[in-house]
C-alpha cells in the first residue's frame, strides 16, 4: 500500500492541529498501530510548530506565509517532510541538537523529533532558502488493518 499527501499551510497555529488530525486519520485509516501514528503525529507537530515559529523571515527580507508538510506511507515506512521558508539552519554541518534545560519552556523539538522517528535529517532547501525536516519510521500494522495483505 502507498499513500502519499502534501499541504500548503499558513503558517498560523492553528494549521498545526490540521496537519496531526490529518496524518492521524490517515494512519488510522490505513491500519497502522496507535502507538507508531501518535509518535509521528507528535513528531509532525513539533516540526510544524517549528516552521509556524521560525519559518518567518526570508533571506531577503520578506516575510514567508506558508510552510508545507507532504507525508508518504509507502510499504513499512512512513516518512514526513515539513519545509518552510525562512532563514534556514545556519550554514554549516547539520545542526546540533542540543539537550534542553530541564526548566525551559522551548527548545524541545527537534530533540523530541530525534527521539520519535528512527531516521532524521534537518537541512535547508536549495535554491528558495528555508528550513526542511524529514524523519521517518518504520510502520507497525494493526491486527486488523484494512489495507494490508495477508
Amino acid at each position: 500500500m502507498s499513500i502519499w499527501w502534501s499541504l500548503h499551510l499558513r503558517r498560523e497555529a492553528a494549521s498545526v492541529p490540521l496537519a496531526r488530525r490529518l496524518l492521524l486519520g490517515t494512519m488510522e485509516t490505513a491500519g497502522v498501530d496507535p502507538e507508531i501514528s501518535y509518535d509521528l503525529s507528535l513528531a509532525l507537530t513539533e516540526a510544524c510548530a517549528n516552521a509556524v515559529e521560525h519559518g518567518g523571515r526570508t533571506e531577503t527580507g520578506d516575510v514567508s506565509a506558508e510552510y508545507r508538510v507532504t507525508a508518504y506511507l509507502d510499504g513499512e515506512k512512513c516518512r514526513i517532510e515539513v519545509a518552510d521558508s525562512g532563514p534556514g539552519f545556519p550554514a554549516g554541518p547539520a545542526p546540533a541538537v542540543r539537550r534542553p534545560v530541564l526548566e525551559a519552556e522551548n527548545g524541545r523539538g527537534l530533540r523530541l523529533i530525534e527521539e520519535l522517528a528512527d531516521h532524521v535529517h534537518f537541512g535547508n532547501r536549495s535554491g528558495r532558502g528555508g528550513a526542511v525536516v524529514s524523519f521517518d519510521k518504520i510502520v507497525k500494522w494493526r491486527t486488523d488493518a484494512p489495507l494490508v495483505a495477508s
